[in-house]
């Protein structure tokens, strides 16, 4: 943009003043800076994701009984191992404390549960409570592709057993539950068994005789069939007995020893 600014000029010789025009050039404004993008979305989403890592990792590891209750947690190890924040750290511990799978102790930290003989029988009379309604809503609700996903589930087990995977075969024994509260079409059941299926692995790892698994993949055939053929009454006595036999198996009161957390993780 030209601006034309008169000058008063006095040539010499002469009384008067002459106006020359003098011309300037403005500067355009320079363009304001876009900011560049904080790199704390994609850190904050990497941080979730190792929350989220590490509630797995324990959860199971306690599932397959590789960490047995009792087993002390230190938030200093979970840095180390997974190169994060104590912050990060205590997202998961906290999450795994809200489902009772581990206690967040004062001046100890957090540790895997130790439920007691007596909080064991609770457990076990609250699931067969709750498994015992679980199992008609899945014979009315559930159609063949329902089905077909429990016979997939038992062929894990089945796998898992002859590949003498034991702490897999565990965990997919209390998976084989858990989709049986997923099918009951029932979100209240189902968060309820979360637990307590948790709990019972907690209560097995305890005071399990050892040797038998969590649960044997031959009931769940048969129950299975049952389901199938729409006899509630039979599936669910069948429900109840094998959730039975399971508590009886226990020796209650006598612990098993504990494992180091990197001994836990890495199995």
């Amino acid at each position: 943009m030209l601006l034309a600014i008169h000058v008063p000029l006095k040539p010499a010789g002469a009384g008067c003043l002459q106006w020359s025009p003098l011309k300037m050039t403005s500067k355009p404004r320079p363009a304001p800076r876009t900011p560049a993008m904080p790199p704390a979305t994609t850190a904050k989403r990497g941080t979730i994701a190792v929350d989220l890592q590490i509630y797995k990792a324990v959860f199971n590891a306690v599932m397959s009984q590789r960490l047995p209750p009792g087993t002390r947690l230190g938030e200093a190890e979970f840095c180390e191992l997974y190169q994060v924040s104590r912050t990060t750290v205590r997202k998961a511990l906290q999450r795994l404390a809200h489902e009772h799978i581990i206690e967040l102790r004062p001046n100890r930290g957090a540790v895997v549960a130790s439920p007691s003989p007596d909080e064991a029988r609770q457990v076990f009379a609250a699931r067969r409570a709750i498994e015992r309604e679980i199992v008609p809503l899945v014979i009315r609700n559930a159609g063949p592709a329902a089905l077909t996903r429990l016979r997939l589930a038992i062929q894990a087990e089945h796998q898992a057993l002859h590949a003498g995977d034991r702490p897999n075969w565990i965990r997919l024994g209390g998976e084989f539950h858990l989709l049986l509260a997923e099918l009951a079409g029932n979100t209240v059941l189902q968060r309820f068994m979360s637990e307590l299926v948790s709990r019972c692995s907690l209560i097995i790892a305890l005071y399990d005789t050892g040797g038998a698994p969590m649960c044997a993949d031959d009931e769940h055939e048969h129950l299975v069939q049952l389901m199938e053929a729409g006899r509630a009454e039979e599936a669910t006595t069948l429900m109840e007995s094998h959730l039975q036999a399971i508590e009886t198996r226990l020796r209650l009161g006598e612990p098993k020893k504990k494992l180091s957390l990197a001994e836990a993780l890495s199995g």
